[in-house]
């Protein structure tokens, strides 16, 4: 089998690939195309298909078009292609002379509708031959993946996962600091580390070393050029708190207490905020203490005994699970610190570093680590399970404990994962008489959850559905398409940018929604040549303002509205912009700005007298939110029509002040 394709499964037909699309607003396995060239698009699509472990392949259709019908249903329909024998020849030739390896999709014109379609099979290719990428450009951004329905480009963390490593050779955390020393290992969590193995395993052959050699078996330490050195995994979990300043600045857990449930609710009153900066061996019991003390408490009889006990309604161990799981996984070579936030109803824990594993595989046997090194030591003292089975003991025991199963979000763009546990039942006895009220009887529970999100947000899409149901592609948009049926939503868009809206004109917006004062997404509308230097506003907008706005929505928010809440000092700061301001002051404004309030990016532009959506996000917000110094409203639906961003936190003074 080696250097060969993965054996390939009976070719579809175009009308089998047509009523599939037909059924979903998008497609994993499917790509339709109208292009009849092979173009760029083309072969970043085959790329993906061929690379995707456990994908199979997939299917691409070219001469297609598609429509929105009265519905809201995206139809693909059949337009043909010129000359489909020049675009069989264009194909194959491109995937034998592009590619690091050649690769030989499988093709077949069809009539369809009278219409001449080529259908295209891209088998998956064996592991021997991953990564697939273009010779032009090289790895990784040669190299693409099939995620979601996207074609994504590769980083590095990619490539060993194509290749079917359960982790590299050698982790990133076994890289060797130069500017360590050996007196920058704190003691204490060395005894801690002693004392820990031994009540698991006294018979543990490293309890037997000396600290040097104990360091230098679990990977603490390595033989350099001059001499034993640090590796990161040895600062995170042993260094001292001043070699962690001084080697690895934002290495440090920050728990945050937030007043009610939503992120910066109350300006004057934010959140309070303990920063813990110690190895991670001590800073761990230090975060679950301080989790565990703010927790509401439950009564429990233990059998055989007369008096109740105080217990976390959060079981310890889902809490410890969650803190291990983010040491463990977070990316130490960006620069932004694990933050655990605690919200009224819920815990979440985020930190930089996607999710190695699909979201839809997380829970199952099997782990891909980032830093492996880290994960055995965790694994030797009982803070983190083995296996990948972690995620698993947090679902049951919050099963156990009678609350909602967590929820997981992995943002590849963002490079940042956040995991949701919450402290109560997720639909309380108003969401229930509120949901008999405006739907009857007879919803499922994932039925449930949708209702009760687009309530909360204004809207819901695939990408949420498949978030907080645990459902894959398909079968979020059964469930999105039969609520739309019985009439109690509305869709809105088409393709990828397709999303639902409840359909209740008269409904009350819940104070948490989207539509709130805090965040006034559902204003009335002016045109862009209206925005400019509004009679009454105290702020008025002495910047060119006039250019036609590209990118934006048709319907803009009044200016006046969106300036409101901003004080005085900052405002003279953006009317002095000038024309080419520096960047970093454009994303000091941005910070200070979404610290007020969470601002859309339409908002923004509008703020700072810019006249392109695109060039904002592209250049500011994404290198933003990648830096971990803001973060979108709607995670978990990164194309939520009322999507807006927020700053984290103290990240970026810190962060450059480092």
């Amino acid at each position: 089998m080696s250097g060969e394709q993965v054996k390939a499964p009976p070719m579809r037909s175009a009308a089998d690939l047509f009523a599939e699309l037909n059924a979903l607003d998008e497609s994993v396995c499917i790509e339709a195309k109208r292009a009849s060239e092979v173009g760029k698009s083309v072969m970043q699509t085959v790329i993906a298909f061929a690379n995707e472990p456990g994908l199979g392949g997939g299917y691409l259709l070219l001469g297609i078009d598609w429509r929105v019908d009265d519905k809201g249903d995206t139809i693909y329909r059949p337009v043909g292609l010129l000359d489909p024998d020049k675009t069989q020849r264009d194909l194959a030739s491109q995937c034998a002379t592009m590619l690091n390896v050649v690769l030989r999709p499988e093709m077949r014109v069809e009539m369809t509708e009278g219409k001449t379609v080529l259908v295209v099979y891209v088998p998956e290719a064996d592991v021997t031959q991953k990564p697939v990428y273009l010779k032009a450009t090289g790895l990784p951004s040669g190299a693409y993946r099939r995620i979601g329905a996207s074609d994504q480009r590769c980083v590095d963390e990619d490539l060993w996962i194509l290749r079917g490593e359960s982790q590299p050779l050698h982790g990133p955390d076994q890289a060797i600091l130069s500017d360590g020393r050996l007196d920058d290992f704190d003691s204490a969590a060395i005894t801690a580390y002693r004392r820990i193995r031994a009540s698991i395993n006294a018979q543990a052959e490293e309890l037997a070393y000396g600290d040097e050699e104990m360091l230098e078996a679990l990977g603490m330490l390595s033989r350099s050029e001059n001499g034993l050195r640090p590796t990161l995994a040895g600062i995170i979990l042993f260094g001292k708190p001043l070699a962690l300043r001084r080697l690895l600045p934002m290495a440090r857990i920050d728990y945050i207490r937030v007043s009610g449930n939503e992120w910066v609710a109350d300006p004057e009153n934010r959140f309070q905020s303990i920063d813990i900066r110690k190895p991670l061996l001590l800073a761990l019991p230090q975060a679950e203490a301080s989790i565990i003390d703010e927790l509401p408490k439950g009564f429990r009889l233990p059998e055989g005994q007369l008096h109740s006990v105080q217990e976390p309604i959060l079981p310890r161990k889902v809490i410890r699970e969650a803190l291990a799981n983010a040491a463990m996984h977070r990316n130490y070579q960006l620069h932004s610190p694990i933050q655990i936030i605690r919200y009224g109803n819920r815990l979440e824990f985020r930190n930089v570093g996607y999710s190695l594993k699909e979201p839809s595989q997380l829970g199952m046997p099997g782990s891909r680590l980032r830093n492996p090194t880290i994960a055995a030591v965790l694994h030797d003292l009982h803070l983190a399970e083995a296996k990948g089975t972690g995620i698993r003991a947090m679902r049951r025991l919050a099963v156990e404990a009678g609350l909602p199963l967590p929820e997981f979000h992995s943002d590849r763009q963002a490079n940042e994962f956040k995991l949701t546990l919450f402290l109560h039942n997720l639909l309380t006895e108003e969401d229930h008489a509120w949901l008999r009220d405006f739907a009857g009887n007879g919803l499922s529970a994932e039925e449930a959850k949708v209702l009760i999100y687009a309530r909360e947000t204004d809207a819901v899409d695939n990408a949420a559905c498949r978030v907080f149901c645990g459902l894959d592609t398909m079968a979020a948009s059964l469930v999105l398409r039969r609520l739309r049926d019985r009439g109690l939503l509305l869709k809105q868009g088409s393709g990828s940018r397709t999303y639902y809206v409840l359909n209740d004109k008269n409904r009350e917006i819940p104070t948490s929604s989207a539509g709130n004062s805090e965040n006034p997404h559902k204003l009335e509308l002016e045109s862009p040549q209206e925005l400019v230097g509004i009679p009454g506003n105290p702020h008025k907008l002495e910047s060119e303002f006039t250019q036609e706005l590209v990118g934006i929505p048709e319907n803009p928010h009044k200016l006046e509205q969106v300036l409101v809440g901003i004080p005085d000092e900052l405002w003279r700061r953006i009317q002095t912009l000038g024309k080419k301001p520096r960047q970093s002051v454009i994303r000091e404004l941005l910070r200070e700005l979404c610290a007020l309030r969470p601002y859309s990016a339409l908002e923004l532009c509008q703020i700072l007298g810019r006249s392109d959506v695109r060039e904002l996000t592209r250049s500011h917000l994404k290198p933003l939110r990648e830096a971990g110094v803001l973060t979108l409203l709607y995670p978990e639906s990164e194309k939520h029509p009322h999507q807006a961003y927020q700053t984290v936190s103290k990240a970026w003074h810190e962060m450059h002040s480092a």
